[in-house]
């Protein structure tokens, strides 16, 4: 029997490295939403799309083709999965994700891609929206202070910690107040705050409630 493992939370708090040991330990597929969104941002910079420019974001999504293979995005053939961590596209994905027509397109493309296989998915709204009767629900969080330090210890931004810290709270806000799929905790879904835990005991804590 299949089933889904839906993971949300925050950024920063850890999702996707959690998934990604997860699938491996229970040997089933991962699958990395947020990877797939700032994809679609990457793409949307380098043709200077812009956030209220609907016409041409409908236009470009009709001719975006993207897959996954091995954990590494492709976006109409070509790789992007090195491309995706970068400010511009950190600074830039919350819009483009809490765009309608990017969610509608995305979400059809994740039901999709797991519904003959068991797969855990790493998000903000995969245990509210793009599956809701998921077998297994969590939602993974800790304070913006420990989450900006992993984010700072990765070297991934040329910020300082504060400034980590403030841009984690600001697409916190931002995030779980749109309009479209706001990042929120699915009511059945278990809380993990993980602040004072680090992967290997978060996983532990994950599997005990699994009863695995």
């Amino acid at each position: 029997m299949t089933y889904i493992i839906a993971l949300d939370g925050p950024s920063g708090s850890g999702k996707s490295t959690l998934a990604d040991l997860l699938s491996k330990r229970l040997n089933i597929e991962y699958l990395n939403t947020g990877s797939m969104y700032r994809a679609v941002t990457r793409r949307f910079l380098e043709l200077n799309i812009k956030e209220n420019e609907n016409d041409k974001i409908r236009e470009e999504l009709d001719n975006i083709r993207m897959d996954i293979n091995k954990g590494r995005i492709f976006l109409n053939g070509r790789d992007l999965t090195d491309m995706l961590r970068d400010e511009e596209v950190t600074a830039n994905v919350s819009w483009v994700s809490a765009n309608k027509d990017v969610r509608e397109k995305l979400v059809d493309l994740q039901r999709n891609i797991a519904k003959d296989t068991s797969f855990i998915l790493d998000g903000r709204d995969i245990g509210t929206v793009v599956f809701p009767d998921a077998r297994y629900k969590f939602y993974v969080t800790a304070s913006p202070r420990v989450r900006a330090k992993r984010r700072f210890d990765q070297n991934e931004l040329a910020q300082s910690l504060d400034e980590i810290e403030q841009a984690i709270i600001k697409r916190d806000e931002y995030d779980s107040n749109r309009e479209i799929a706001p990042l929120k905790k699915a009511d059945d879904a278990i809380l993990i705050d993980n602040s004072d835990l680090n992967i290997e005991e978060t996983i532990d804590l994950i599997m005990k409630k699994m009863e695995l």
